[in-house]
């Protein structure tokens, strides 16, 4: 009763040091966890997330390798019917859909571009005095028209998104449309979903 504080604490860290030495005994099923019992949903979530967690790297990369496969499948699917869930981001939003059908409802000289190049090579390998020269002429003519034609093409694209997203970043649109007006229009894609006169 009358004992000093510092032999009282001095006591109670040698109890607590001779606990702590003490083997820990293993806990009895009826005595209480100290945490609540989870749900059956939270736990079988648990389960489901712990199974589909992969064993091994290898198993990760295959999952990964899987993922990627399916996505580049749905993706050309869109690309193919225009279905803009799955669109790469670049063909995504209305400013490229609206960029894709302004392009696809005009007739474009840019668009002939593969064949009439595939033509001049050819008529290229034939060697018969002058006539290199009316190749390389007609060369020049259709490089000359793609650049008119592309050149009018930005600037009636340029006014034409200006009043129809004027507050909305159009950035990219102008290249997006002339990459797509020097392919054939049976190639491109996404597939063209307006006639040729047709008001986008």
């Amino acid at each position: 009763m009358f004992r000093s504080r510092s032999k009282e604490e001095q006591s109670a860290k040698v109890a607590a040091k001779v606990t702590a030495d003490e083997p820990q005994q293993p806990r009895h099923p009826e005595a209480p966890k100290g945490r609540p019992t989870p749900k059956r949903s939270e736990a079988s979530s648990q389960r489901r997330s712990l199974a589909k967690t992969p064993a091994s790297g290898k198993d990760a990369a295959k999952r990964q390798r899987e993922a990627r496969r399916a996505d580049m499948a749905r993706q050309r699917e869109a690309l193919a019917n225009g279905d803009e869930r799955y669109l790469p981001v670049r063909d995504k939003g209305p400013v490229r859909r609206f960029v894709r059908d302004f392009v696809d409802s005009r007739y474009s000289f840019a668009e002939f571009f593969l064949p009439l190049a595939v033509a001049i090579l050819v008529l290229s390998m034939i060697n018969r005095g002058t006539f290199q020269q009316y190749v390389l002429l007609l060369w020049m003519v259709v490089i000359l028209l793609i650049v008119i034609n592309s050149v009018i093409t930005a600037v009636t694209l340029r006014k034409a998104l200006k009043q129809r997203f004027p507050d909305e970043p159009t950035r990219g649109a102008v290249p997006y449309a002339l990459m797509r007006t020097l392919q054939m229009r049976r190639l491109r894609l996404p597939k063209p979903k307006v006639k040729r006169g047709e008001k986008p």
